[in-house]
């Protein structure tokens, strides 16, 4: 029983070990190709590509006095409730 106890710790720390080894090799290697990556970007940066269906809001319009006379009405009605 305790053999059977003692292969299962034994499988148990390698099978532990190797996805430890290996999930460490993989933030290293992503860490790499991330530097890399902002290396071959500073030489050949990407196109950046303008939305053809975007909406346009150049129509901006400054409300501040309209929303602050909207405050002033609702706390003025709800005075006189």
């Amino acid at each position: 029983m305790f053999e059977t106890l003692k292969a299962g710790c034994y499988i148990l720390a390698i099978g532990m070990s190797t996805v430890f080894i290996f999930l460490t090799i993989m933030i290293y290697v992503m860490e790499f190709s991330a530097k890399i990556i902002q290396i071959i970007n500073k030489y050949w940066p990407e196109e950046i590509e303008e939305d053809k269906y975007a909406t346009n809001n150049k129509k901006k319009t400054d409300n501040d006095a309209e929303v602050a006379l909207a405050i002033a009405c609702a706390l003025h009605k709800g005075a006189k409730c």
